[in-house]
C-alpha cells in the first residue's frame, strides 16, 4: 500500500512539473553590451525591473574588502537627478517596493511596480548606470550604515562568523577567503577616488543584465530601454583571472572563536566544484538527503533517535568559481565534538558504499521538482532566475532545463560524487567555541 501512495504523490508531481508553465523570454543585447532580458506575464498588473551586475566580493583589491557590498547601498544615496534620501521615497509613493543584494559573485538591483510604472523603474536603474553621485559624503554616511550592519550581523550575532572562518580556511588563494560584508578598516582607508574607479570598472552596461518582467509590452519595453539604456557609454572590457586553488590531500584542523555563544559547534567543510557542473546539483541532493527536514537521515539519527545534538544539517553552498560543501553539528547535553563527527561519517561513508534507496531517492526527485515550480511562482521570482542564469551560468534558458539536470540524477551518481568529493583527506574540521573572557 505505501509503494501504491508513493508511485502516485510521483506520478502527481511529475504531471505538475509536466504542466508547469514553460518561462517564455526574449534576450539581446544593446549596442554597449548591456544583455536584456523581457518576459511576458499579463495575469497581474505588476511589473519587475531588475540589473545584475557581475561584480561581488570575490573582485575587490585585497586590502580593499568589503567594496561591492558597500556599493549596494552607496548607489541608493542618489544621482544628479534624484536627491539624497528621495529613491526610497520615490519608489513607496508609486506603490512599489524595491531592494538590493551583493554575493561573492554578483550584486542585484530591483524594483517591483505596478506596470503602469514601468517607465519609472527603467528610470531609475538607468539613472543608478548613468548618472550616480559619489561623493565623501555619501561615502561616509553610507561607511556608518555598513558598520551597523556588521555589528547587527556578523559582530553581535551568536553563530555569526561560521560562514567566515570556514572559508578562511579553506580557501588560501581565491578570493572567496574573505568575506562579502569585508573589513571595516579597508573601507575607512579607502579614498574617494578608489570609490570612483570601483565604480567605473564595474558599473557599466557591459557588465550588467537587465530583466523586465510581468505585464508588459514587448515592443514599447524595448523601446524605452534604448530611450534610456541606449546612450550610456561602454565601459572597458573586464578581464578576471582569479588563482587556482590547489587540491586539499590532508585534513586541516582549526578552531574559531564567537563570544557570542555558549553551545559550540563542530563543522567539516570540503571545497567542491563550480555551481555550473553537474556534481554541483548532485551534492544540492545529497544536501537534501542528509539534512531536508525532521524525515532526513542526520536529523532522525543525532537529533531525534540518539539525542546527540540540538542541531544538524548540510549546505551545499554553491557559487561562481568554487563550491563549500558543509556538515555541522551543535551538541546537546555532554556530547562530545569529535563523536558528532563520527556519526556524521558513518552516513558519508554508507553513501559511498551503498546505494540510497529507491524510496530515498524518489523522495529526493519530488523535493527538487518541487523547489522547480516553486522558484516560477511569482514574477519576482522569475526575473532574479533570468538574470542568475545570465550571469553567473552563461545560459538564461537553464530556467526552463536545469530541472532535467536534477531528474537525470541517479542513485548511482550520488554515490560517486559522495566518493569524489566527501572524503577525510580532502576537508576541514572546524570546532566553532566559546571564546571564554
Amino acid at each position: 500500500m505505501k509503494k501504491s501512495i508513493l508511485t502516485l504523490a510521483s506520478a502527481l508531481m511529475l504531471a505538475i512539473s509536466a504542466n508547469a508553465q514553460k518561462v517564455e523570454f526574449e534576450e539581446y543585447k544593446l549596442d554597449n553590451g548591456m544583455h536584456v532580458i523581457l518576459h511576458q506575464d499579463n495575469a497581474a498588473p505588476v511589473v519587475t525591473t531588475a540589473v545584475m551586475y557581475h561584480v561581488g566580493a570575490k573582485d575587490e583589491q585585497p586590502e580593499r574588502t568589503g567594496m561591492a557590498h558597500f556599493f549596494e547601498h552607496l548607489l541608493f544615496e542618489g544621482t544628479k537627478n534624484i536627491g539624497k534620501g528621495e529613491w526610497f521615497k520615490i519608489v513607496s509613493s508609486n506603490g512599489g517596493k524595491n531592494n538590493a543584494n551583493t554575493t561573492d559573485d554578483r550584486t542585484y538591483y530591483y524594483e517591483i511596480f505596478p506596470s503602469n510604472k514601468l517607465e519609472l523603474g527603467l528610470w531609475l536603474e538607468s539613472e543608478r548606470l548613468l548618472h550616480p553621485i559619489i561623493g565623501q559624503e555619501g561615502v561616509d554616511t553610507q561607511n556608518e550604515v555598513v558598520k551597523e550592519e556588521k555589528r547587527l550581523r556578523v559582530d553581535n550575532s551568536p553563530y555569526g562568523r561560521f560562514l567566515e572562518l570556514v572559508k578562511l580556511n579553506i580557501f588560501k588563494k581565491h578570493p572567496y577567503k574573505g568575506t562579502t560584508i569585508g573589513k571595516m578598516k579597508h573601507l575607512d582607508d579607502a579614498t574617494l577616488g578608489e570609490f570612483l574607479a570601483f565604480n567605473k570598472k564595474f558599473y557599466v552596461p557591459n557588465n550588467a543584465t537587465l530583466v523586465v518582467a510581468g505585464d508588459i509590452d514587448f515592443e514599447t519595453t524595448k523601446k524605452m530601454i534604448q530611450d534610456y539604456f541606449g546612450p550610456i557609454p561602454r565601459g572597458a572590457d573586464i578581464v578576471r583571472d582569479f588563482p587556482q586553488e590547489d587540491p586539499i590531500t590532508s585534513q586541516i584542523n582549526a578552531k574559531g572563536y564567537d563570544p557570542n555563544i555558549q553551545i559550540p559547534a563542530i563543522i567539516a567543510a570540503y571545497r567542491t566544484p563550480s555551481m555550473k557542473t553537474k556534481d554541483s546539483r548532485i551534492l544540492d541532493m545529497i544536501s537534501s538527503y542528509l539534512s531536508k527536514g525532521k524525515s532526513s537521515i542526520l536529523y532522525k539519527k543525532l537529533v531525534d533517535t540518539k539525542k546527540m545534538t540540538l542541531q544538524v544539517g548540510a549546505i551545499n553552498l554553491s557559487q561562481e568559481d568554487y563550491g563549500t560543501y558543509i556538515l555541522y553539528g551543535l551538541p546537546l547535553g555532554e556530547t562530545k565534538l569529535e563523536d558528532i563527527i563520527k556519526e556524521i561519517d558513518v552516513e558519508i561513508v554508507k553513501m559511498q558504499t551503498e546505494l540510497i534507496s529507491e524510496k530515498a531517492h524518489q523522495k529526493l526527485q519530488n523535493q527538487f521538482e518541487n523547489n522547480y515550480v516553486n522558484s516560477n511562482s511569482s514574477v519576482a521570482g522569475i526575473a532574479n532566475s533570468l538574470a542568475r542564469y545570465n550571469v553567473l551560468y552563461g545560459d538564461t534558458n537553464l530556467i526552463n532545463t536545469e530541472i532535467d539536470i536534477y531528474r537525470a540524477i541517479t542513485r548511482e551518481d550520488i554515490k560517486e560524487v559522495a566518493n569524489k568529493y566527501l572524503n577525510k583527506n580532502q576537508r576541514l574540521i572546524l570546532e566553532y567555541l566559546p571564546e571564554t573572557k
